[in-house]
């Protein structure tokens, strides 16, 4: 009865995912969740070299997996991957936009080239990914839509403007996306992760008296890892997860909920 209820809730099989900015980090944490769940996994990375290497890890473990190496903030290339992809007879039904950058900067110091580049990449890329796989979502009648977004995207500290900004945004874009596309078979939400250790946050780890703020902010008193954040992703894109529609789910091991 067990093994019968986890196939049925949280079964992916005959599903298709594609998770952009996977070939390392929480990505390909969640690649490899979807992956062993059933999914056929789609690896995206602008570095076809490290897709490749990630195709092959998950590969290794039996989960059926390929890659697309394109660049998000690029809506011709998106539909370029579309395209290719349809060629193999592959047809997405599950999209997590996890691709990001940062840039921690004074907003006061910042060119709008470079808060541009945080747009294009967050905001920009979420756009571009999901209205070029939407309309074959929504031929078929279904939809699994993840947006990465941030604590940061609730509460923010200084250097992180721009990127506090592109990660309210993509809320908003989950949010959008569930009301409009929700009737015709479409669930979008998204995720709003604390502090992971990967090494997106290699600046955080080196500063100094940073640990501390961690043990002192933090109720679960660690880091997250890529591990934490993807059975979420799993469950919101799953038969289980099948009426959570428009949310934004906080994976921050209580960081948001503390008062002082």
């Amino acid at each position: 009865m067990i093994k019968e209820y986890l196939y049925t809730n949280f079964s992916l099989n005959e599903r298709t995912a594609l998770v952009t900015g996977s070939a390392r980090g929480i990505g390909l944490a969640i690649s490899t969740a979807l992956g062993r769940a059933g999914a056929q996994v789609i690896i995206n990375d602008l570095n076809e070299s490290a897709c490749i290497e990630s195709v092959d890890k998950l590969k290794a473990e039996g989960i059926r997996a390929s890659y697309l190496a394109f660049d998000v903030s690029d809506h011709e290339s998106v539909q370029q991957g579309r395209a290719r992809l349809e060629g193999e007879g592959l047809y997405v039904d599950i999209l997590v936009n996890n691709a990001g950058n940062q840039n921690r900067k004074p907003m006061i110091d910042m060119t709008p080239q470079e808060w541009q580049q945080i747009m294009n990449v967050h905001v920009n890329g979420a756009f571009n990914c999901s209205q070029t796989f939407l309309p074959g979502m929504v031929s078929k009648g279904f939809g699994r839509i993840v947006m990465m977004s941030s604590v940061s995207g609730h509460a923010t500290m200084p250097l992180i403007a721009a990127y506090s900004t592109a990660k309210a945004s993509t809320a908003s874009l989950a949010r959008s996306i569930a009301v409009e596309y929700g009737p015709k078979g479409i669930n979008a939400n998204a995720i709003a992760p604390g502090f992971v250790k990967t090494d997106f946050t290699i600046g955080l780890q080196q500063r100094p008296g940073f640990e501390d703020y961690l043990l002192n902010n933090v109720p679960a008193g660690r880091w997250a890892l890529p591990e934490d954040i993807a059975p979420v992703v799993l469950f919101l894109v799953s038969p289980g997860g099948g009426f959570v529609n428009g949310q934004v789910l906080a994976i921050d091991g209580g960081l948001l909920a503390r008062m002082g």
